[in-house]
């Protein structure tokens, strides 16, 4: 592959290198998070800002840990943990926002995922659509742990990942609106708990890398319950999702400590 960084020892598109990040990423989409999340670190410092690709990187439980921004969708994504694999990291959480599609997933609570419907473009350049987009299984367990240590409402299953945001919500008014139409209940009948942008293309990626990966989100709302005329209350504070990935972030790192890992 053509070295675009002409040797700068630093990553393209994320702008970093291997000694600017510690093995340990949480990945929020939007770059105003990154510092909101440092926040929980100790010691945490601005190593890189490039395009939307925002990283801090300081301590936690004396082991460098890194948040890196990826922006919105599976293509950016699959640019960051590819990148931040190749500089060393082997654990990432995804922290987010996503829409309940179940009606008992409600507006502030938090969704865990286990897998993710590949109804999106970026996994099919890694791996055939009929090869699962799971999650890590200690992520997923250290995020559960986490949200029942933090008493929070929380959610533990499939979500569904697509690329176009109002193709979700205005289905009706696209030229497919007989497919994603279908297929939207499709999912709902599946028990699909959620719908978001980014895990399939992290899952099946960080399969590929074998790093581990997990996610978790804010239920921001449900459109679901909306149709229904039933109460949806709205969410927009991340906090608390963010609150559970550091914790379960935490926890891993213990865990390796534990394990002889680190």
């Amino acid at each position: 592959m053509v070295d675009y960084t002409e040797g700068s020892g630093k990553q393209y598109h994320t702008g970093v290198g291997p000694a600017d990040i510690g093995k340990y990423v949480i990945m929020p989409g939007d770059p105003k998070r990154c510092a909101k999340i440092a926040e929980h670190f100790d010691n945490a410092k601005l190593v890189a800002d490039v395009r939307e690709y925002v990283t801090y990187t300081g301590t936690l439980e004396g082991v460098p840990v890194s948040v890196t921004s990826t922006g919105i969708g599976g293509p950016s994504a699959s640019i960051a943990i590819d990148e931040l694999a190749k500089c060393g990291a082997h654990t990432f959480l995804r922290v987010g926002t996503c829409g309940g599609m179940q009606e008992d997933v409600m507006g502030g609570d938090i969704v865990i995922a286990t897998g993710a419907v590949r109804m999106e473009g970026t996994s099919r350049e890694f791996a055939p659509i009929e090869y699962p987009a799971v999650a890590n299984i200690d992520c997923v367990n250290a995020l559960a742990a986490a949200a029942k240590k933090l008493n929070v409402s929380n959610h533990v299953g499939v979500v569904q990942c697509k690329d176009s945001f109002f193709g979700q919500h205005e289905p009706e008014i696209m030229p497919v609106s007989y497919e994603l139409e279908n297929k939207w209940q499709a999912w709902l009948r599946m028990g699909c708990l959620a719908s978001e942008m980014e895990s399939a293309a992290l899952f099946i990626a960080g399969l590929f890398l074998r790093v581990r990966v997990g996610s978790c989100f804010l239920v921001v709302a449900n459109q679901e319950r909306a149709k229904k005329g039933l109460p949806n209350k709205q969410a927009h504070d991340t906090e608390v999702a963010i609150t559970v990935a550091v914790e379960a972030l935490r926890s891993l790192i213990l865990k390796d400590k534990a394990d002889g890992k680190i």
